[in-house]
């Protein structure tokens, strides 16, 4: 019998020993490797990396959310693989591939579902944020030839338990109403302009506003009084200007509004466009060193900051919100593709994919503080997002 015991308690601290440290998930981030369909695990207090998690599929377009207790990161692929990763053990938890081609999704206000935005089969499914069981399928309109259906895109959770998400084919955004269980009331809205590509919720989760690829302009919805349909703001922005070809989507949950300002990137030129966030209407273009693709502020909106497309996407700029001057112009490394601040502000995580590398900055002195290595980084994410509506 003492044998026995003294084997249980040896068998029992050596399992100890190989699980991981016991310790906070707050500080805890991940980066898209695109070209090896993995996932490095960051913290920011010590701006390490922890592990690499490996077999999450196509990884080309991908977008992370967090679940409320910021334990799990839910991945959307763009193969349609919807991948629930625990962050604490550092491994793939569940995974399944709902569609033919993803572009990303949502999370809802009380944590419980995840919404997946698809081009194919073109529509939202809707899953169990613990099991990844399905909850709901919800088909997009078909195309006028009956050949498929609208590709999806700019899926958001809103406050009320509901996800509101645009038609790219067919000119419409829709409204999911989960508040009263898991079939959910849909809200179209039609005919909202040419082509909405992706969108951004404003903080409090009240606009929702639909870039327009197809048209100049942009599409708003008050979802606190949805009944008064869709309003077009920034209409003709790029009159008289000639459109240059557009060599990457700016990306518009990566859009800022800053105080009373709003700051969004215009499709097709070198410029940032500024509107008063009280009746949206613009106030200012800034001319940048190219075709913005994310224009995102510093957690206190005193800075704005700038990547680009092809072949200015070495450069960063960053502007003062309060002037509109550019006060810095900064070159990373080859191909800047997505910008993280920590939650605070003290830092600024970059990807610099074809330099394989993350860099740390300090956001205020605008010094690099660290490189770290990465095979083809894309998507940064930090677990900080699970208490942010909207992303």
């Amino acid at each position: 019998m003492i044998r026995l015991t003294l084997l249980f308690a040896t068998v029992t601290l050596l399992t100890a020993c190989v699980q991981q440290p016991l310790r906070g998930s707050g500080d805890l981030g991940v980066v898209v490797e695109r070209a090896t369909g993995s996932l490095q695990l960051i913290e920011t207090s010590g701006q390490t990396r922890l592990a690499r998690i490996e077999g999450l599929g196509d990884l080309s377009h991908a977008s992370v959310v967090f679940s409320r207790d910021q334990r799990y990161a839910y991945v959307f692929g763009r193969d349609g693989g919807l991948t629930k990763v625990d962050l604490l053990r550092q491994r793939i938890d569940r995974r399944v591939v709902q569609g033919g081609n993803s572009i990303g999704g949502a999370i809802s206000q009380d944590g419980k579902l995840i919404a997946v935005g698809n081009y194919e089969p073109g529509g939202v499914k809707v899953f169990d944020a613990q099991t990844l069981e399905l909850v709901a399928d919800i088909p997009a309109t078909p195309l006028a030839d009956g050949s498929r259906n609208s590709r999806v895109v700019g899926v958001i959770d809103a406050p009320g338990r509901r996800f509101i998400y645009s038609l790219f084919d067919t000119d419409e955004t829709w409204l999911l109403d989960f508040s009263e269980g898991n079939t959910p009331k849909v809200t179209r809205f039609e005919n909202v302009g040419k082509q909405p590509y992706d969108a951004l919720l404003t903080p409090e989760g009240r606009y929702y506003i639909a870039g327009l690829f197809g048209e100049d302009g942009m599409a708003k919805i008050d979802l606190w009084h949805t009944t008064r349909g869709v309003e077009r703001i920034l209409d003709g922005y790029g009159r008289g200007r000639e459109r240059l070809p557009v060599y990457k989507m700016p990306h518009l949950e990566g859009w800022t509004v800053a105080g009373d300002q709003t700051f969004v990137p215009a499709i097709g030129q070198h410029r940032v466009l500024v509107m008063d966030s009280t009746d949206w209407k613009q106030t200012d273009a800034i001319d940048v060193a190219g075709q913005p693709v994310f224009v995102m502020a510093r957690p206190d909106a005193r800075q704005i900051w700038v990547n680009f497309a092809h072949p200015d996407n070495g450069k960063v700029q960053v502007i003062d919100s309060e002037t509109h001057e550019i006060i810095a112009t900064l070159e990373p490394g080859p191909a800047v593709l997505h910008m993280e601040f920590t939650a605070r502000g003290d830092q600024l995580w970059l990807s610099v994919r074809d330099g394989n590398e993350l860099q740390v900055w300090d956001p205020y002195s605008l010094k690099l503080l660290k490189r770290l290595p990465a095979q083809s980084p894309s998507g940064i994410f930090f677990s900080s997002r699970a208490h942010e509506t909207g992303l």
